[in-house]
């Protein structure tokens, strides 16, 4: 950030100067800084200089004079002035052909103009430009901020970079989906982002270190040019990345400035876009909630109050409900590995609501998600005609697509469908939980219950509040209860699968993978037990229906 030399040699102390070399290189330098270096000159100087010096220790040696020009120049200085009139007369031919191979500007200054009259123009001049400089800039990051904050997106950011900057720039999600493109080589983020077969290598970004020191930075180099890569955090999470290629000229104060603005509107906009989607979740997640379990009427206010969310509650809806278990081991993997999830739902249900978009999207049916107390909730477009079907196939695909994402999930599941009408989804969600509540009285975990097939358990559960029918239970199944428990006999888990195969003694010994000896034992033990034969119907009915009234209460 400095001064052009054509500005420094048009100030009022340099009037008398005169210029060695063309005018042409005034508009190539630019001067950062100015100083007096006599010889020696080692590494006093520094890059865009404008060195001045009175030759004072080389004035009756012009080799000596020469060298020092050369020092300089190989210093990195954009300019020389030369006092003459005291210790050199004359400014050496040697000088003035170095000086223009290498584009710098030569001045010879009369002997009369005080070095600390020119230090003290330049350098206020320098300053001013300093200060008019970052104000240029601040009015940039000002309007960057202003972008965000009103509502406008990434396009914008990268727009007042490309008009302030020329440097073609792209801003791409931390999942690397490029979100806004100005100018930028879409072949180098291909190949960044394995998208595209291509070379490219990672080198040190070393002209600054002013960016590095704020956010982490890396240079590729491809066969179509180069780039670099900004990463974007906020709270010390990763957002984004702001990626910029190189230009045809060496990367100044303002550019690498605005390019710092960016990432940090960059990350402004991210924080207010994930802000905006978790506060767009929670209102999804209580709608829904509400849905399910209050009793609204499905009135117009609900029906565009969904709409506003992006529900459409005019369709037929089965509501699933699915109790989810991990193992321990599936909990630690995803607290340990899951850091990218943008949403307020724990990382673990992140899983199951990607796959359950996933398949409702394969088999084209809208559908509305939730979590609530470690199970999720799920209404599922379908016909009414057809939703057993159209329910099988969605969780197929849900099940399998997670179970090869992580082995050892089990999911049960409760499902109704309740059809159109006030209140359907309220009944819907009570009908799903009382099949998953049924469900959970008869199977082990991963099993499918529809409220369909409940109508006898709810019967029998009806019939189990009569103390009559209880005692005749105990009664029946009291000695075959006690003789399990010592005995580890398994007889109860006998009969129900006997009474599963119709009394087929063969179908249950290969079920229960059991000798037809040892089955017939076991059911000779159960009539001694119960005092009842199982060759009789209304014995067999009583103690059917004795074993299935003590499996749905017992819990």
């Amino acid at each position: 950030m400095g001064l052009q030399m054509k500005e420094i040699i048009e100030l009022p102390i340099l009037q008398k100067a005169k210029l060695l070399t063309p005018t042409s290189l005034l508009s190539k330098q630019e001067i950062e800084w100015i100083s007096v270096i006599e010889t020696p000159v080692e590494n006093f100087v520094k890059q865009n200089e404008f060195v001045l010096s009175t030759g004072v220790g080389c004035k009756e040696d012009p080799r000596c004079l020469e060298q020092y020009a050369s020092d300089v120049i190989e210093s990195g200085a954009s300019a020389i002035g030369f006092a003459t009139g005291r210790h050199i007369f004359t400014v050496p031919d040697p000088i003035i052909e170095e000086c223009k191979r290498n584009n710098i500007a030569l001045l010879e200054i009369p002997w009369e103009v005080r070095f600390g009259d020119i230090m003290q123009e330049v350098l206020q001049a320098i300053s001013e430009e300093k200060r008019e400089d970052q104000r240029f800039v601040e009015g940039i990051r000002q309007e960057m901020i202003d972008c965000v904050l009103n509502g406008e997106g990434l396009d914008e950011i990268t727009s007042l970079v490309y008009k302030h900057t020329s440097i073609p720039v792209a801003i791409s999600d931390d999942e690397r989906v490029v979100r806004s493109n100005h100018h930028f080589n879409r072949d180098m983020i291909d190949i960044l982002n394995e998208k595209k077969e291509g070379a490219y290598r990672a080198v040190p970004f070393t002209q600054t270190s002013y960016l590095e020191r704020h956010y982490p930075i890396e240079k590729y180099e491809f066969r179509q040019g180069e780039c670099y890569q900004l990463t974007i955090l906020s709270n010390h999470k990763k957002q984004g990345y702001l990626l910029f290629e190189r230009i045809d000229r060496p990367f100044s104060w303002s550019d690498l400035t605005i390019l710092e603005h960016a990432v940090t509107a960059c990350a402004l906009f991210f924080v207010k876009e994930n802000a905006i989607e978790m506060t767009e979740i929670r209102l999804k997640d209580n709608f829904l909630l509400d849905l399910a379990k209050k009793e609204d009427e499905l009135g117009e206010e609900l029906i565009e109050k969904a709409r506003l969310l992006g529900y459409d509650l005019e369709k037929p809806y089965a509501c699933i409900i699915g109790d989810i278990q991990f193992s321990k081991t599936i909990d630690d993997h995803i607290d340990s590995t899951d850091k990218k999830i943008a949403s307020s739902m724990h990382s673990r249900n992140y899983y199951v609501q990607t796959e359950i978009q996933h398949a409702a999207d394969q088999i084209d049916r809208k559908r509305m998600t939730t979590f609530d107390d470690g199970r999720v909730i799920v209404f599922l477009e379908a016909d009414k005609d057809s939703y057993m079907e159209t329910t099988h196939q969605f969780l197929d695909l849900v099940e399998r697509r997670l179970h090869e994402l992580l082995a050892g999930i089990t999911i049960s599941w409760g499902i109704s469908f309740h059809g159109n009408g006030v209140g359907v989804f309220h009944e819907s969600y009570k009908e799903a939980s009382t099949a998953l509540s049924f469900g959970f009285r008869q199977e082990e975990a991963g099993f499918r219950t529809f409220f369909t097939d409940t109508k006898v358990n709810r019967l029998l559960l009806s019939i189990s509040k009569n103390s009559d029918v209880n005692d005749l239970v105990e009664a029946t199944l009291s000695n075959l209860i006690a003789y399990d428990e010592k005995r580890q006999a398994d007889l109860l888990h006998t009969f129900m699968v006997y009474n599963k195969y119709n009394s087929n003694v063969s179908q249950t010994a290969r079920a229960m993978n059991l000798h037809r000896q040892s089955l017939l034992h076991r059911l000779r033990n159960i009539e001694r037990l119960t005092g009842l034969s199982l060759l009789d119907s209304d014995d067999f009915f009583l103690l059917e229906l004795s074993v299935r009234l003590w499996m749905l209460t017992r819990n």
